[in-house]
């Protein structure tokens, strides 16, 4: 309960911190601000944890006001907590002529500093989500996709490559923070010439175990999600891991209130995938074929699903004419 880990382990992360003349320990867990200064105290050296790192990378990839607003806010959030013992001053009491009593100490005002900026960020970031909201109504009537999925899994691609626009798109996590709206048109399925419009939204990335105070932060950039008449869930299939990264996604949708949106599975990345029982399984290229992916238990699995690879542009014009179907059978459903 103190220190998250035993007391066997902690001389073990001392050891190898002296090892590695480590300046800083990452835990790859959410750590309570007890935990936090009591594992400090124990190795010697500055400690954050996976909600910490997560926030430096939001905080370094925010653009717009809104992307800025939101992490400011998180941040504000997450170091309110954490005051006590940051700085050596924080013990000191302050009084003075029309101070009542002997005057509050320091870390009460820097709490109520916090607090009051907390309160500030909530206000502004409700006026920018009131412009969000006016726009969102604006779009009535017209069809709306989302694009969802884990960090890094080419979602900016796929957005580049249907509206060809010019987000933008980086090998790293979350280079997307806010949510991109372009207009797409797309050929109807009945081949008479006829073009179906629709907006594509492409949102920030999920990632497993993302903190609760992030999803709070960023709910008004998902919103996007919770209003879309359909989610494209992008998958990296040349990620070994790709099962769980789908269900840490299903998992947020399910808390943000868009869990029984209707969905289509992208498996993005096929060029990449590796099906093997070797060490260097998912590396590569098996030279499997589309259609040899659509046969698959993966397709099987996760029916509607679109094997593509946006690098490459393969099966891009399935996926289009796929998108297409879904929201007209959608219309008719209504």
């Amino acid at each position: 309960a103190a220190t998250l880990i035993g007391r066997g382990k902690l001389q073990e992360l001392a050891s190898q911190k002296q090892l590695a003349r480590a300046d800083l320990v990452v835990f790859d867990e959410a750590l309570s601000p007890a935990q936090q200064r009591n594992i400090e105290r124990q190795i010697a050296c500055r400690v954050i944890d996976r909600t910490q790192l997560i926030l430096d990378i939001f905080a370094n990839n925010a653009k717009t006001a809104q992307a800025k607003t939101q992490v400011e806010l998180a941040q504000s959030i997450f170091m309110l907590p954490r005051l006590t013992g940051m700085w050596t001053h924080l013990s000191k009491q302050k009084g003075g002529i029309g101070m009542k009593g002997p005057g509050e100490k320091e870390i009460e005002t820097d709490r109520r500093v916090l607090r009051d900026k907390i309160s500030l960020l909530k206000t502004r970031l409700g006026e920018i989500e009131k412009v969000g909201f006016t726009q969102r109504k604006s779009r009535d009537g017209v069809f709306r996709c989302a694009l969802v999925g884990y960090t890094n899994v080419g979602k900016s691609t796929i957005m580049n490559l249907m509206s060809r626009s010019d987000v933008l798109v980086e090998n790293k996590l979350f280079a997307t923070l806010d949510a991109t709206v372009r207009k797409v048109v797309l050929p109807h399925p009945n081949g008479m010439g006829e073009m179906i419009p629709l907006l594509l939204s492409d949102t920030v990335g999920f990632i497993r175990k993302l903190p609760t105070l992030l999803i709070e932060s960023f709910k008004s950039t998902l919103a996007e999600a919770m209003e879309t008449d359909l989610l494209i869930h992008v998958v990296d299939i040349s990620n070994p891991a790709f099962e769980q990264q789908m269900m840490s996604v299903k998992e947020i949708l399910h808390e943000i209130g868009a869990g029984n949106k209707p969905e289509l599975i992208v498996f993005n990345k096929v060029d990449a995938f590796h099906e093997s029982e070797d060490e260097d399984f998912f590396v590569g290229s098996t030279g499997m074929s589309i259609a040899q992916f659509e046969k698959s238990w993966i397709a099987k699995e996760n029916s509607p699903a679109v094997f593509i690879s946006a690098n490459q542009n393969l099966n891009i014009e399935k996926l289009r004419t796929t998108i297409v179907e879904m929201l007209l059978q959608q219309k008719r459903a209504r």
